[in-house]
C-alpha cells in the first residue's frame, strides 16, 4: 500500500523548511507542498477547503469551531507566533499614548484577524481602551478590495464600518482620515515620507518583553489544520503531522544555533537567540497543547468576550484528541 498523497499549504518559514525540502518526512504521507502567503491559504481554506493540510488563522478557526462547521481538525503545531505591539500604527501627531485612541477611528483589514484580537487585548487589558471606545474602519491594506473570509456578528456597542470604496486603510492613515491602523502587516506606505505615522509603542520590543514577563504569554497566530474527512479515514494522521512539524521546528532551531555561518540574513541573531532563551526558556516556541494551554485560554476568553465566537470554546476541542499528549522515550 502506497503513501497517502496530500496537499500541504504553509508559509515558507525556517520551521517548515525541512518539510518543504523533504529532509523531514511525514510518516505515511507523500506531501505535495505549496508555500503561499497566509492571506491566500486562509481565504482558500475557509471558503473552499482546498487543502488537505494547511496553516490556519487561530481566530477564523475558533469562529468555525464554535459554529460547529469547521472543515478542518486542529493540530497544535503553531507555525506563526508574534508579539503584536508592532501591529499598532498611529498618527503620532495626534496619538501620544494608548488612551488617546478613545473616540478615534482605527483601520483594520478584517476585524476578526488573530493579530487584531491580540492587539485589542493589549489595549484593553493593559491600558483600559475597549473595542467599543474606538470607531473601526474596515478596508484593504494594499488592494482596493478585500472581502472578509468569514461572516461575523459583533456586539451592538462595537462600531465597524467599511471604508470609502477604492481606498485602502494605508491611504486613509496617510491622508489623516483615520487615526490608527491595526493589522498583521505594516501600512503600504514609504514611512520615511510620512514622519507623522509610526508605532503606538515607540519601543515595541521592550513593551513585548514587559508583557511576557507579566503574563507568560507568547501570542499564537496560526495553527495547523487537517481535513476532518481525512482524519475520519486515517485516524493516525494528526499525530503523524504533529511529530513531523515538531521535527521540522527542531531542525530550524538547530540551524539557528549554528552561528559559524548564520542562516538568517540579519545581524545579532546569536544575541537575540540568547536573549529569547533567557527570557522565555530553552523551548521558547513550544508546540503541543500542554505548554500552550494558558496562551490558548487567554485568547479563547478574549475571542468570546468580543462576540467573535458564539460560545466559549475550550482549548481541548480545538485539536484532535491524539495530539493532546505525545509519547516520551
Amino acid at each position: 500500500m502506497g503513501k497517502l498523497q496530500l496537499s500541504v499549504a504553509v508559509g515558507p518559514y525556517d520551521r517548515t523548511r525541512a518539510l518543504i525540502d523533504g529532509s523531514v518526512q511525514i510518516d505515511g504521507v507523500d506531501p505535495v507542498c505549496m508555500t503561499l502567503s497566509p492571506e491566500e491559504i486562509f481565504f482558500r481554506a475557509f471558503r473552499h477547503a482546498e487543502f488537505d493540510v494547511c496553516e490556519l488563522s487561530l481566530s477564523s478557526f475558533t469562529v468555525k469551531t464554535a459554529q460547529g462547521n469547521c472543515p478542518y481538525v486542529g493540530i497544535p503545531a503553531f507555525v506563526s507566533r508574534t508579539f503584536r505591539h508592532t501591529s499598532i500604527y498611529v498618527r503620532t501627531d495626534r496619538i501620544k499614548k494608548p488612551a488617546d485612541l478613545k473616540g478615534k477611528k482605527v483601520g483594520v483589514p478584517e476585524y476578526q484577524l488573530t493579530a487584531n484580537v491580540w492587539a485589542r487585548a493589549i489595549l484593553e487589558d493593559d491600558f483600559g481602551v475597549k473595542a467599543s471606545d474606538i470607531s473601526w474602519v474596515r478596508g484593504p491594506i494594499t488592494d482596493a478590495e478585500r472581502p472578509e473570509k468569514i461572516s461575523i456578528k459583533l456586539p451592538p456597542d462595537v462600531k465597524l464600518q467599511d471604508g470609502p470604496e477604492g481606498k485602502t486603510i494605508s491611504q486613509l492613515l496617510a491622508d489623516g482620515e483615520i487615526d490608527g491602523f491595526i493589522a498583521p502587516r505594516a501600512p503600504d506606505l514609504d514611512l520615511r515620507k510620512h514622519p507623522n505615522i509610526g508605532w503606538l509603542f515607540p519601543d515595541p520590543t521592550a513593551a513585548a518583553k514587559d508583557y511576557y514577563k507579566r503574563t507568560g504569554i507568547f501570542p499564537i497566530m496560526h495553527l495547523l489544520g487537517v481535513k476532518r474527512e481525512l482524519v475520519q479515514q486515517h485516524p493516525w494522521l494528526p499525530a503523524a503531522l504533529l511529530k513531523a512539524f515538531e521535527q521540522a521546528k527542531s531542525a530550524a532551531l538547530h540551524l539557528l544555533h549554528d552561528t559559524s555561518a548564520t542562516k538568517v540574513t540579519l545581524p545579532f541573531v546569536e544575541e537575540n537567540l540568547k536573549a529569547a532563551r533567557e527570557l522565555m526558556g530553552e523551548d521558547f516556541w513550544p508546540y503541543g497543547l500542554g505548554p500552550n494551554r494558558k496562551t490558548l485560554n487567554a485568547f479563547l476568553a478574549r475571542h468570546h468576550a468580543e462576540g467573535l465566537s458564539s460560545r466559549l470554546v475550550k482549548a481541548d476541542e480545538l485539536f484532535h484528541p491524539s495530539t493532546h499528549e505525545s509519547f516520551k522515550i
